[in-house]
C-alpha cells in the first residue's frame, strides 16, 4: 500500500457489496494500474527522449515529417514495455471479468497488459469479457497509413532507415503504430461501445485514472448521469473522488485482489 496506508475493511466491504449487487459494471482503467508493473513514465519530468517531447513525436505530422524517428521512439517504448508483466491488479480484473456476467472492461492504456493478463487467466478458454476495449489503441498493433490493414505486431522494429521500417503486406505503404495520436479522434465504434456500456452500468469502477483525458474521462460521468454509482481505486484524490460512493485510497494491485477475489 502507498505510504503505509491501510485499507479500511468496512470500505472494502461496502465496495464489494455494490459490485456484487450490480447486474452491469463498467471498469475504466488508467496509467495507475500499470505503474505497479514498472511501466515507464513518458511525460513530465524525465519524460524526454533524445531531447524530444512525446507531444512532438506522437502526431501524424511528426510521422509524415520523419517516420524513421517516430518509429525509433516507438521501438524503444516497445522494448521497455515488453519487459513488463501484468501485475496482480491486471490479473484480478481479468479473472473477475472472465467469470462475471455484465462486466465491460475499458482502458486508456496502450501497453497491452490487460490483454496479456486475459491470455494468462483464460488459459485457452474464450472469454471476451476479460479483454478490454482499448480506447487509445495498442503499442503492439500496427495499421496501414493507406489501406484498412491492421494487425497485432510484437516484432522488433528496425528503424535504421526508411526502407527497413514496417510496410503493409497488402499495399506496401508505411505501417504506423495503432495508437491514437495527439489531434486524432478515437475510434467511433469503440467509443460508442464504451459509452453504451457506461450508460447501462449500475456501477463504474474507476482504477488508476486521473479522469482528466477526455472523452474517456466522461465515462464515469455517463454512469452517474444514468443513475449509477462510482467506486474509485486510486492512491491520490482525483476529480472523481467527491462523486464516488466509495473511494479506496490505495494502489490497485492488492486492493483489486481483496475487492474482487477476496484474497
Amino acid at each position: 500500500m502507498r505510504h503505509g496506508v491501510t485499507l479500511d475493511p468496512q470500505e472494502i466491504a461496502r465496495a464489494r457489496i455494490l459490485l456484487e449487487d450490480a447486474r452491469s459494471i463498467l471498469v475504466l482503467t488508467g496509467a495507475g494500474i500499470s505503474a505497479e508493473s514498472g511501466i515507464p513514465t513518458f511525460r513530465g519530468k524525465g519524460g524526454l527522449w533524445r531531447n524530444h517531447k512525446p507531444e512532438d513525436l506522437a502526431t501524424s505530422e511528426a510521422f509524415r515529417r520523419d517516420p524513421r524517428l517516430v518509429w525509433e521512439w516507438y521501438a524503444w517504448r516497445r522494448e521497455l514495455i515488453a519487459r513488463c508483466r501484468p501485475n496482480p491488479g491486471h490479473r484480478a480484473l481479468a479473472g473477475w471479468a472472465m467469470v462475471s456476467a455484465g462486466v465491460t472492461l475499458v482502458t486508456q492504456n496502450v501497453d497491452g497488459l490487460h490483454e496479456a493478463a486475459a491470455l494468462d487467466v483464460a488459459d485457452g478458454h474464450e472469454s471476451e469479457r476479460a479483454f478490454p476495449i482499448e480506447l487509445h489503441g495498442s503499442l503492439f498493433r500496427v495499421r496501414c497509413t493507406r489501406c484498412t490493414y491492421r494487425a497485432p505486431d510484437r516484432k522488433m522494429v528496425d528503424a535504421s532507415g526508411h526502407a527497413a521500417l514496417p510496410h503493409c503486406p497488402q499495399c506496401s505503404a508505411l505501417l504506423r503504430p495503432d495508437v491514437v495520436w495527439f489531434g486524432e479522434s478515437l475510434d467511433t465504434v469503440l467509443l460508442d461501445r464504451a459509452f453504451r456500456a457506461a450508460e447501462a452500468a449500475e456501477i463504474c469502477l474507476g482504477v488508476g485514472t486521473s479522469a482528466l483525458v477526455h472523452p474517456a474521462a466522461s465515462l464515469p460521468l455517463a454512469t452517474l448521469r444514468a443513475g449509477g454509482k462510482l467506486v474509485e481505486v486510486n492512491p491520490d484524490p482525483t476529480v472523481l473522488t467527491t462523486l464516488a460512493t466509495v473511494s479506496l485510497r490505495a494502489n490497485s494491485g492488492e486492493t483489486l485482489q481483496r475487492l474482487l477475489l477476496g484474497s
